[in-house]
């Protein structure tokens, strides 16, 4: 099982990445949520621009991806799950509710601190909120956040096809969660007790900073209820609500080269969560 994992793993995520992408593509154009104002090819083109630099650098810089680190892992006794004997199907759940917590407090690090607010900034300074917004982030953040996922698996030891299946539902479910489009809200408040919704998100794509500081969970919706960070609603509404942060607001913005130049660009004190002074903040309490 192992060796095939190593030898498809590529494959597999791709095929799986291409079809939803081409899945919510095709919901967003029957059943969008809100109105387009940007020609999806000036956003398309920069933010899968982005992807393939991430991919390219990631398969640079890491020898080693997350799947084969498991593997090697189990095969030299490395972590938790290769130190005590635990049933293939607990260790399987443990791990990819542990690799989700991770990435949730790992999003919540990228708003807290200021330098890291200044990769992560990239992410929100879309000026709509599409299937792309969810593979848009910076190449230098998604190094990090490789890193920060290979030390988990280091001291975790989960099973390979755990961490293959967290990759592909982590990957899938961004795509779903940014993705613009109408789920009537009946089933939306049933669906976000499972899974982070698109209008579950969008809220975290609001301009106004306390917003933008909650609904921090990518695939599962249970750490912010826990955490304290889920916020509803919008308060401007999902139609009418301004997307993206108040540093960057024009269409040439949204290149390529100014996007991987942004973390070098203006203040990096106004959004992060622990920032002082908000009078927003203090009305909205």
């Amino acid at each position: 099982m192992d060796d095939f994992l190593l030898a498809n793993e590529p494959l597999i995520r791709l095929g799986l990445f291409l079809g939803i992408l081409l899945a919510m593509a095709i919901w967003e154009v029957a059943a969008p949520r809100r109105r387009r104002e940007i020609p999806r090819l000036i956003r398309w083109s920069n933010n899968l621009g982005v992807v393939v630099i991430d991919t390219l650098l990631v398969r640079l810089t890491f020898p080693i991806v997350a799947v084969a680190l498991a593997v090697i892992a189990e095969e030299r006794g490395w972590g938790l799950f290769n130190v005590f004997e635990i049933p293939a199907w607990i260790a399987f759940i443990i791990s990819v509710l542990a690799l989700d917590l991770a990435i949730y407090l790992q999003h919540v690090m990228f708003h807290a601190v200021p330098a890291l607010w200044r990769l992560h900034r990239m992410h929100h300074a879309d000026l709509e909120f599409d299937v792309t917004t969810g593979l848009r982030f910076h190449p230098v953040e998604i190094l990090l956040s490789m890193g920060i996922k290979l030390g988990v698996v280091m001291a975790l030891g989960p099973p390979a096809v755990a961490v293959l299946v967290f990759e592909v539902l982590l990957n899938g479910t961004s795509m779903f969660n940014h993705s613009n489009v109408r789920i009537p809200a009946a089933i939306d408040r049933v669906l976000r007790l499972f899974v982070v919704t698109p209008d579950m998100h969008r809220v975290h794509h609001s301009i106004h900073p306390n917003e933008t500081n909650s609904n921090f969970g990518f695939n599962l919706p249970w750490w912010d209820r826990l955490l304290g960070t889920y916020r509803p609603q919008p308060r401007e509404g999902h139609e009418t609500m301004t997307i993206g942060i108040e540093e960057f607001r024009t269409r040439r913005d949204l290149w390529l080269d100014r996007m991987l130049v942004q973390p070098l660009v203006g203040r990096a004190n106004h959004y992060p969560i622990n920032r002082r002074g908000r009078k927003e903040d203090d009305a909205d309490r």
